[in-house]
């Protein structure tokens, strides 16, 4: 079993930036894939941006160019650097870990409770 605390999370204003990083602990010698999800309301869980251990990357296309997902494995952390934020980019964003690949995440991962991120003026 994983556990994975999220932290970073908060307001801020449009065009701005927020760094959210995420601690992993227990079985992490079987993560492969870290990354990060998120739901706004009435809206289902996306995924934002994931890591591989070979660093390997995939982003969502709504945050390519804004958001950098970046990992160091040997603490088990996990980053995501947003910049120029917009408000549609408000939602819970959680944490998720997990053993196999990238499409697999949502499936076969572990997850954090989360932490809201709000972009507002």
């Amino acid at each position: 079993q994983v556990q994975l605390v999220e932290s970073g999370g908060g307001l801020a204003q449009p065009g701005g930036s927020l760094r959210l990083s995420c601690a992993a602990s227990g079985s992490i010698f079987d993560i492969y894939a870290m990354g990060w999800y998120r739901q706004a309301p009435g809206k289902q869980r996306e995924l934002v941006a994931a890591i591989t251990t070979n660093g390997n990357t995939n982003y969502s296309d709504s945050v390519k160019g804004r958001f950098t997902i970046s990992r160091h494995n040997a603490k088990n952390t996990v980053h995501l650097q947003m910049n120029s934020l917009k408000p549609e980019d408000t939602a819970v964003y959680y944490c998720n870990a997990s053993p196999g690949t990238i499409a697999t995440m949502h499936a076969r991962g572990s997850w954090g409770k989360g932490t809201l991120v709000t972009v507002s003026s």
